[in-house]
C-alpha cells in the first residue's frame, strides 16, 4: 500500500501480540506493539496512529480507557477491540464509545486482516476528505478547478448552484476531463460537505464484486464471509456516493441501484433486513448516454432518477486557453513533490501542447508535465522533455486525400492507429500513452472500426 497505515497493537498476552504483529506486518502496515495498557497511553501521546487493536481486559489500564483516550486525541482513529471475555453488554458499550469493531478470541487471522484493512481504508478516506477541504480552503471559489474557459466556468457555476439542493447529478464528458473532481466540487459546496465522499468505478468490477462493494454482505452470506461487511453505499451515509462509468453497470445491477435511489434503502448480500441510507448520488459516464439508452444497455428509468441535473464537461481540445494555466499548475505541483527547481516551460513546448488534441484530456496533460519534470535537469521544460510520440506528432499533419482538413474525429482515429502501430498493438501500453484507461481505448477502437 502506498501510504502505510500506522497500527498500535496492545495485548497483555505476548504471544497474541507477536502473532498479530507477524501477520499484519506482511500486509504492509507500520506497527508498534506493547503488552501494557499504561505503556499504550504513553505511545499514544508520542505517536500518531490510524488503527489501534487493543485487548479489553488488562491490568491497571484496560481497553475501554485506551478507546476513550484515542477518541479524545483524534476522533479519526479507529479502535478494534479484541477480547476473550466477549459479551453483548461489553460489545454494545465499546461500540457506543466509538469502537470500530469487536473481535472475540480465539479469532481467525483472516477476519483480523479484513477488519484492519477496512478500518484503515475508512481512516484513509476521512483524511483524504479533510486534506481536500484544507487545500480548497486555501484557494478562492471556483479556482479550485483550474480554468478560465467560459464554457467550463458556466459548468462550475451550475454545479455550485445545484450543490445545496441535494438533487442527484449526472456528469458527462470524455475520460480525463475531471468528472470526479467536479463531483468533489459539488460535494464540497453541498450540505453534506462534513460527510464522506466515496468514489466507485463501476467499470472496474465484475457484477458480483460490484454488488459486494456497493451493498456489503452479511456474515455467512458466502464462503469466506466471516463477518458483516458494510457496503460503500452504507459507508457514504450522510455524504455523497460518486458512481463513475455508470453505463458499464450490468442490467441486473442497474435494477438494484434503481431501488436504492428510489427508496433510499437496500439489502446487504445474503441479508433480509432493509438498510436505510441517506446518500446523494452523483453518476458519471464518458459515453453518449442517449445512445446507450437507445441500445438498451442502460435503463431509462434509472437515467431519469440520476439525471435530475446534467453537467457536461468540455474536452481539453475545446478549452485550449486552459492549457498554459494547467501546465503551470502541474509544474508547481510536481516540482514540489519531486523536490526540483523547475519553474518555467519554453514557448516551443507550450506551442506543441497548444497544437495537440489531447485524447486523454487533462489527465494526459498532467502525465506529460509530471514526466517532463522527472526527466528535467534544468529550470525549464523544453520540447525534448515531451514523450517521443508527441514530439513526432508535433511535426506531422494528418490530411485526407485531396488535401481536405481533417475533423477532430479523423485526427483522433489517425492518432490512435499510429500509437497502436508504434507499440505493436499492445493496448495496455497504447492506453498508457494516450492517457486513458483500457476500457475507453477499446471503446474507441470499436467506435472507429479498428478491431482488425
Amino acid at each position: 500500500m502506498e501510504n502505510k497505515a500506522r497500527l498500535l497493537i496492545v495485548d497483555d498476552e505476548k504471544i497474541a501480540v507477536k502473532n498479530l504483529e507477524h501477520v499484519l506486518k506482511k500486509e504492509g502496515y507500520e506497527i508498534k506493539t506493547t503488552s501494557s495498557g499504561q505503556n499504550a497511553l504513553k505511545l499514544l501521546n508520542r505517536h500518531d496512529f490510524d488503527v489501534v487493536l487493543t485487548d479489553l481486559k488488562m491490568e491497571k489500564v484496560d481497553g475501554m480507557q485506551i478507546l476513550r483516550r484515542c477518541k479524545e486525541a483524534d476522533p479519526d482513529v479507529e479502535v478494534i477491540m479484541i477480547t476473550g471475555y466477549a459479551t453483548v453488554e461489553t460489545a454494545i458499550e465499546a461500540m457506543k464509545q466509538g469502537a470500530y469493531h469487536y473481535i472475540a478470541k480465539p479469532f481467525k487471522l483472516d477476519e483480523v486482516r479484513k477488519v484492519v484493512r477496512e478500518a484503515s481504508e475508512k481512516v484513509r478516506l476521512k483524511k483524504e476528505n479533510r486534506k481536500l477541504k484544507e487545500s480548497l480552503e486555501n484557494i478562492t471559489d471556483r479556482v479550485r478547478i483550474i480554468t478560465q474557459d467560459p464554457q467550463m466556468l458556466r459548468v462550475l457555476d451550475t454545479a455550485k448552484d445545484v450543490a445545496p439542493t441535494d438533487c442527484n447529478i449526472l456528469i458527462t464528458g470524455e475520460s480525463g476531463t475531471g468528472k470526479e473532481l467536479v463531483a468533489r466540487y459539488v460535494h464540497f459546496y453541498s450540505k453534506r460537505s462534513e460527510g464522506p465522499f466515496i468514489a466507485v468505478n463501476c467499470g472496474a468490477f465484475s457484477e458480483d464484486l460490484l454488488a459486494n462493494e456497493l451493498f456489503g454482505h452479511e456474515k455467512g452470506a458466502f464462503t469466506g464471509a466471516t463477518f458483516l461487511k458494510k457496503g460503500l453505499i452504507e459507508v457514504a451515509d450522510g455524504g455523497t456516493l460518486f458512481l463513475d462509468e455508470i453505463t458499464e453497470m450490468s442490467p441486473s445491477m442497474q435494477v438494484k441501484l434503481l431501488r436504492v435511489v428510489q427508496e433510499r434503502e437496500y439489502q446487504r448480500v445474503g441479508g433480509t433486513e432493509p438498510v436505510k441510507v441517506d446518500v446523494r448520488f452523483i453518476a458519471a459516464t464518458n459515453r453518449n448516454i442517449h445512445e446507450v439508452i437507445e441500445s438498451g444497455e442502460f435503463r431509462q428509468d434509472l437515467y431519469y432518477r440520476l439525471n435530475v441535473v446534467t453537467l457536461h464537461l468540455p474536452p481539453l481540445s475545446e478549452r485550449k486557453g486552459d492549457i498554459p494555466l494547467l501546465c503551470y499548475h502541474f509544474l508547481k505541483k510536481y516540482s514540489s513533490i519531486m523536490g526540483k527547481e523547475v519553474t518555467d516551460i519554453s514557448e516551443d513546448m507550450l506551442g506543441v501542447l497548444n497544437g495537440y488534441n489531447f485524447p486523454g484530456n487533462v489527465r494526459e496533460l498532467e502525465n506529460i508535465i509530471e514526466r517532463g519534470i522527472a526527466l528535467s535537469k534544468g529550470s525549464t521544460l523544453e520540447t525534448i522533455h515531451l514523450p517521443d510520440d508527441l514530439r513526432e506528432l508535433s511535426i506531422r499533419t494528418f490530411r485526407k486525400s485531396g488535401g481536405k482538413v481533417p475533423s477532430l474525429e479523423d485526427q483522433e482515429k489517425a492518432y490512435i492507429q499510429w500509437v497502436l502501430k508504434e507499440v505493436g498493438g499492445n493496448k495496455s501500453k497504447a492506453a498508457q500513452i494516450l492517457g486513458i484507461d483500457r476500457v475507453s481505448l477499446w471503446r474507441k477502437i470499436k467506435r472507429y472500426d479498428m478491431e482488425k
